[in-house]
């Protein structure tokens, strides 16, 4: 694994290297003999150009070191050029890293381009709105919030702490428009997805106190 890491992460250097190598052979000793080496060079330069260290990137995310995949995203200087599904992920990573940052201009922008570049599975899709809505909610546009999360519900979610976060803002977004019915009922299925994350948890518990106050 730590040599597949190591090629992903100096794959173009290499393949710049064995490219000149190969020409170096091909004047010297023959093209014919030259010709593995400049494949494995192409082979290198294409799969860094439409992948990128985006595996690499994924596993710093997971661990937690931002500072390192903030490092390695930076690597990448044609996003455009990436295979769609990557580009799509490269932007939706962008735009998680601007929302950490509070950049919400660039966290939006962003993963309009990862909507853009499209969706690598169903999901995938429904998280892509599910961020469009949270980022409409935290600058108050609450129309475009709804619209984003009831879209990536129908879409679909892959946990049920999403599904539970997506939910209890719609409650929240009904609650402020007085349509206590839809808060309510959005709680509940909030509620009934039994998210166990700490944050989310606390949320219902603090929501329950004034959703249980509501009319209707």
């Amino acid at each position: 694994m730590k040599a597949f890491n190591f090629f992903i992460l100096y794959r173009f250097p290499i393949g710049i290297v064995l490219f000149l190598g190969g020409i170096a052979l091909g004047f010297t000793v023959g093209w014919w003999e030259a010709s593995l080496v400049l494949l494995l060079a192409v082979i290198c330069i294409v799969t860094h150009v439409l992948f990128g260290p985006m595996r690499l990137v994924q596993e710093a995310v997971e661990a937690g070191d931002l500072e390192k995949a903030t490092g390695l995203m930076n690597q990448i200087k044609w996003p455009s050029l990436l295979y769609k599904p990557i580009r799509s992920v490269y932007y939706f990573m962008q735009s998680n890293m601007a929302m950490y940052t509070n950049d919400l201009d660039k966290a939006e922008s962003t993963i309009r381009q990862s909507i853009k570049s499209g969706s690598p599975m169903k999901e995938y899709e429904g998280m892509q709105y599910f961020q469009l809505g949270n980022i409409a909610y935290q600058k108050n546009d609450l129309k475009s919030a709804d619209q984003n999360l009831k879209k990536a519900i129908r879409m679909g979610l892959p946990d049920k702490e999403n599904t539970a976060a997506a939910l209890l803002t719609l409650s929240g977004i009904a609650m402020s428009r007085r349509e206590f019915k839809s808060a309510k009922e959005y709680f509940r299925r909030a509620k009934a997805q039994k998210p166990t994350t700490s944050q989310i948890v606390n949320q219902i518990k603090e929501m329950e106190k004034h959703i249980s106050r509501l009319p209707g």
